[in-house]
């Protein structure tokens, strides 16, 4: 599929992160981009700076914990341009290592329970024009069997090994209806937050902890969400990207560890 004249839902958006690297890209690229996110004045941001590029965008605030709210979500995009092409569900709650059980709610419903929902509701629309792609965001977090020191949010975890699980499971969608749904599975990506904490270790400090040398540039983040929306051999697959390495995909059918103990 080609970005340019289709239209294209990115929810998160609003955040100086990701979501806003992403939108920026699709309109770059031609899209027309539906700029969601429950922070009206992030998104109002994000909006601003594509029509300052020259891009075509509405803004369209909805909460992706709300069933509701993402079902008018996808019918903004439709009848404002005609029809729904390219989801990129993106939405994520604050990372919080160490969370409270109470948190991991709120967590889950937004990180896994969103995308169902906009997947779902963007399925019916997408058949409407003939096919289209999903891309789910994942997270390196979601891939390791336990971890080597304490810390780190479960319910996040939880989601975002859900959310790769979801991807996979919906391959079939390429040959049923030609939606073809992927996962970009990113490590450590240099937002404002993460490149201020990077900057405040010192070099002993990020080797104990594990922090690449170099992260993956907002930039690089849309080169990938447009490789997932373009080629056509890939559907129902997991681009992972470790920071300072080349993105991959997992291998079709790879069982999810390297082995097994007796």
């Amino acid at each position: 599929m080609q970005i340019g004249n289709k239209v294209a839902i990115v929810t998160g958006a609003g955040s100086p992160g990701c979501g806003r690297a992403i939108a920026l890209h699709l309109s770059g690229r031609g899209a027309s981009v539906v700029v969601s996110d429950v922070q009206q004045d992030g998104a109002a941001e994000t909006l601003r700076r594509i029509k300052l590029s020259g891009g075509n965008a509405t803004m369209f605030n909805a909460d992706v914990r709300r069933e509701t709210e993402v079902r008018v979500l996808v019918e903004h995009a439709e009848r404002t341009y005609g029809g729904l092409d390219i989801l990129v569900n993106n939405a994520s709650a604050p990372y919080r290592p160490g969370e409270p059980l109470e948190g991991w709610r709120d967590t889950v419903e937004t990180d896994l329970l969103g995308p169902m929902y906009a997947t779902r509701f963007a399925i019916d629309a997408m058949q409407k024009r003939g096919g289209g792609v999903i891309v789910n965001m994942g997270s390196t977090s979601a891939l390791a069997y336990g971890r080597t020191k304490p810390g780190g949010s479960p319910s996040y975890d939880a989601a975002k090994a859900g959310i790769i699980r979801l991807t996979t499971m919906l391959a079939p969608l390429w040959e049923q209806a030609r939606i073809r749904v992927n996962c970009l599975v990113p490590d450590w990506v240099a937002t404002e937050e993460v490149q201020a904490y990077v900057d405040s270790l010192t070099a002993e400090q990020r080797e104990a902890d594990g922090v690449p040398t170099k992260l993956t540039s907002l930039a690089e983040i849309g080169e990938a969400v447009e490789r997932l929306v373009t080629d056509e051999t890939l559907f129902g697959r997991v681009l992972v990207w470790w920071s300072g390495e080349e993105p991959r995909v997992i291998p079709w059918a790879d069982p999810g560890y390297a082995a097994l103990e007796g």
